[in-house]
C-alpha cells in the first residue's frame, strides 16, 4: 500500500458449483479453527425456508439483510444457508432444490488485506464487490442485476462494515433499501411480477463458558502496552466492578495520550494535559471530539470537506486514499519514467499514512461509553477489550496481527419479519423527493427490524 498500484479491477461474480462444494466441506474446519465458533443456532429458519421456496418457484425476489458485528459473520451465514436451512426445510416438508446458496455483496477492499485468493474465491461463490466510498456504478449495476436476475437470493450487510459490538446495530446505509426499489423497477420494466422482499437477519455471539480469565489477561497486556498501572479497589468490589474499573482506565488513558498526540503534533484544538475523564459521559464526549479531529487531519490532506457522520467521512477518506494509490489515470505503470514512478510512489505512501488516522477512528465509531456499564456481561467486556486491542495494533502498525481468541463461542441467528418492498412501490414513485423519502423510511424500518433480531434473550430451537 506504500507503492503506486494499477487500478482496482472489478471482480465479476462467477458462481462455480465445484468451489461451492469444496467450501461447504471445509466450512466446519474454518468455523472451529479460524473463528472458534463451536456451533451455530438459529430461530425462525422455517420462515427463511418458505421464502427460499417461493424464490425458487419464481414468485419472489429475495434479499437477506444481515447484521455484521464481526469478520466471522460470513462463516455463520454459510452454516445457516448451506446446512441449517436445508435441514429445517426437509423437516418441514419444504421442497428446496440444490444448490441452496446466496449471492452476496462484499467490500472491494477485503481482497487487499485478505489476499487475491479471497477475491477469486468470493467470485467463484457468486459474490460481487462494491467500493464503499464512492458511487461505484459498475459494482451497483452488478448487485442490481443479481437481485433481479441472479440464480440465488442476494445477501448484504446494510451497516456497510463491522462495528465490533455484539449488541449494537450501527446506523444503516441506504444502499440496501435503494437496491430493493431498483429491483421492483427492473422487474416492472420487463413485465415481471415477482414480489420483492428484504428479510432482516440478526447475528449475536455468546461464549460457551464466560472467558473471565482470558479477559483479565488481555486487560493486563493492554495495561502494559498503554503504560497504565492498576488502581486498588475496595475488597468488597465484585469481579465485574474490578474489570470495569480497569477497562475504563484503559480507555481513559488511551484517550488522553491520543489527545496529547494530536494537539502537539497536528495542532488540533484538544485538551492540553487534561485529566482523565471522571465519568462515562465525559469520556464519550471527549472521544467524539477526538475522533472528529483525527478525521479532520486526514481530510485536510485529501482536501475533503468534513460533512456527514463518522461512517460517511471514513468511507470518503478510504476512497480518496485508494484513488491516489490505485491510479486510474495511469494506463501502464511500466511506462512511467523513474522520476514519475518515484513521485507516484511518494503520493501513494503519504496517502497510505493518512488513511491510518481513519483506520484508528473506524474502531471507535460505535463506542458510546455506556455499553459495558449498562450490562456488564462477559460478551460486552470481550467486545470492548477486543476493540482496544485492535486499536493498539493499528497505532503500532500491527493491524495484520490475529485477534485474541478469548474462548469458544456459539452464534445465535434470528430470521426477522420480512419486509415487502413491492408494497412500498407507490410511495417511491413520483419524483426524486418521494423516492428519497421512501428509501429513508425503508432504511429506518430495517434498522428497527434488525435491532429486534438481537434481543439479548438466548435463542432456542434449530
Amino acid at each position: 500500500m506504500d507503492r503506486v498500484q494499477p487500478p482496482l479491477a472489478f471482480i465479476p461474480p462467477n458462481f462455480n458449483p465445484w468451489v461451492w462444494r469444496c467450501a461447504k466441506l471445509a466450512l466446519p474446519f474454518w468455523r472451529r479453527s479460524r473463528a472458534a465458533i463451536r456451533d451455530v443456532r438459529a430461530d425462525n429458519i422455517d420462515r427463511l425456508a418458505e421464502l427460499y421456496q417461493q424464490f425458487q418457484s419464481g414468485k419472489i425476489r429475495l434479499m437477506v439483510a444481515f447484521r455484521h458485528p464481526t469478520a466471522r459473520d460470513p462463516l455463520c451465514l454459510a452454516e445457516l444457508i448451506w446446512n441449517l436451512l436445508p435441514r429445517v426445510a426437509r423437516e418441514r416438508g419444504i421442497d428446496l432444490q440444490s444448490p441452496i446458496h446466496f449471492h452476496f455483496i462484499y467490500d472491494r477492499g477485503i481482497p487487499l488485506w485478505a489476499g487475491s485468493f479471497v477475491g477469486w474465491g468470493f467470485s467463484q461463490l457468486g459474490g460481487t464487490p462494491i467500493h464503499r466510498g464512492k458511487l461505484d456504478w459498475v459494482g451497483l449495476k452488478s448487485a442490481r442485476d443479481l437481485f433481479a436476475n441472479g440464480q440465488f437470493p442476494l445477501a448484504a450487510a446494510p451497516e456497510g462494515g463491522t462495528n465490533g459490538h455484539n449488541e449494537i446495530v450501527s446506523p444503516l446505509e441506504p444502499g440496501v433499501a435503494q437496491l430493493g426499489f431498483w429491483c421492483v423497477e427492473d422487474l416492472l420494466a420487463v413485465g415481471r411480477w415477482e414480489e420483492v422482499w428484504i428479510v432482516p437477519l440478526g447475528i449475536r455471539y455468546s461464549y460457551i463458558d464466560p472467558p473471565w480469565q482470558a479477559i483479565e489477561s488481555l486487560l493486563a497486556q493492554l495495561e502494559a502496552e498503554i503504560g497504565q498501572s492498576s488502581q486498588p479497589l475496595p475488597a468488597t468490589a465484585t469481579r465485574e466492578e474490578i474489570l470495569y474499573h480497569r477497562l475504563f482506565g484503559l480507555g481513559s488513558n488511551l484517550l488522553v495520550r491520543m489527545e496529547q498526540f494530536y494537539r502537539r503534533f497536528y495542532d488540533r484544538p484538544l485538551p492540553a494535559d487534561a485529566a482523565l475523564p471522571g465519568s462515562n459521559e465525559e469520556l464519550a464526549n471527549r472521544l467524539q471530539a477526538l475522533l472528529h479531529e483525527m478525521l479532520t487531519v486526514a481530510e485536510e490532506f485529501f482536501h475533503l470537506r468534513s460533512k456527514g457522520n463518522f461512517i460517511d467521512r471514513c468511507r470518503r477518506l478510504e476512497q480518496a486514499g485508494w484513488d491516489r494509490i490505485y491510479r486510474e489515470d495511469v494506463d501502464r505503470l511500466q511506462a512511467l519514467s523513474p522520476i514519475e514512478r518515484s513521485l507516484a510512489d511518494r503520493v501513494a505512501e503519504e496517502s497510505n499514512f493518512h488513511i491510518w488516522h481513519m483506520r484508528v477512528v473506524e474502531n471507535f465509531i460505535a463506542v458510546t461509553g455506556r455499553y459495558v456499564r449498562e450490562n456488564p456481561t462477559a460478551e460486552r467486556f470481550a467486545d470492548m477489550s477486543s476493540i482496544l486491542w485492535q486499536t493498539t495494533r493499528q497505532i503500532q502498525n500491527r493491524s495484520s496481527s490475529r485477534p485474541p481468541r478469548l474462548g469458544e463461542q456459539r452464534a445465535h441467528l434470528t430470521v426477522g419479519e420480512p419486509i415487502s418492498v413491492t408494497a412500498r412501490w407507490e410511495s417511491y414513485q413520483g419524483n426524486r423527493r418521494r423516492a428519497k423519502q421512501a428509501v429513508a423510511d425503508l432504511t429506518e424500518d430495517l434498522q428497527v427490524a434488525l435491532e429486534r433480531t438481537i434481543d439479548p434473550i438466548p435463542c432456542v430451537g434449530k
